[in-house]
């Protein structure tokens, strides 16, 4: 499917976080700010640890990562990670099981798009990578012209493209960020439980008609009753 083969009449539309809801991107991630440390003069960080700075964009990552290593942060620090991670990218990163298929239902009844805190040349090149995007009509990244989520704007720009309505849309994500943009948005949410991003207290936070799944499999059925609703 091109670029211009979108079904124009479509007016739902499902936005998709990028790390640790499409992709598990962990350990290139760790890999990558462990490098970064090592060449500060530093330890490295447990791959867990590393995991649980991501989420908010690569500066935060970097700062975090920087402050539990005890190491200053020089001014170029953000720039080194991103070309470290560049030469790291699909190391080991890959797209969950099942996510294709997800994407295949998803694709049949709305109008698709990613809304990540990623700068956007790594979202674009990881999504080429894996030839899935043009999949997505539109590709928002953290260094673009809304604001990072949680700010709901990027997501909303997305609905004004699409032509959806709140009650006409559904953001899938695996943190309380995603779930936070949505709830901002007034849109309902679907969090998965398997991506690094998930923490066990969230499913207590999820109500008013968002969802958590832990699969794959149940994220595909979430998405058809989102269609057919």
């Amino acid at each position: 499917m091109g670029d211009t083969d979108f079904v124009g009449h479509l007016s739902r539309l499902i936005a998709f976080d990028l790390d640790g809801t499409l992709i598990d991107s962990r350990r290139d991630l760790a890999e990558s700010a462990n490098a970064l440390i090592k060449a500060l003069g530093g330890e490295p960080l447990p791959e867990d640890a590393i995991a649980g700075m991501v989420g908010e964009g690569a500066a935060l990552l970097v700062k975090r990562a920087l402050e539990a290593a005890r190491l200053d942060q020089p001014p170029d620090a953000v720039s080194r990670f991103l070309e470290m991670y560049d030469a790291r990218l699909v190391n080991h990163t890959r797209v969950y099981d099942g996510i294709v298929d997800a994407l295949d239902c998803a694709g049949r009844g709305a109008r698709l798009g990613v809304l990540t805190n990623k700068p956007i040349a790594p979202t674009t090149k990881l999504l080429d990578a894996f030839e899935i995007r043009n999949r997505f009509e539109s590709v928002i990244g953290g260094d673009g012209p809304y604001p990072r989520k949680p700010d709901p704007q990027g997501l909303q720009a997305m609905m004004d493209l699409t032509g959806a309505t709140a009650e006409r849309s559904l953001m899938v994500g695996d943190s309380a960020i995603d779930l936070e943009t949505a709830r901002r948005a007034a849109v309902r949410c679907c969090i998965v439980s398997y991506g690094f991003g998930f923490r066990e207290g969230l499913r207590d936070r999820v109500h008013d008609g968002s969802v958590v799944v832990d699969d794959t499999g149940a994220l595909r059925n979430v998405i058809r009753q989102f269609l057919a609703s």
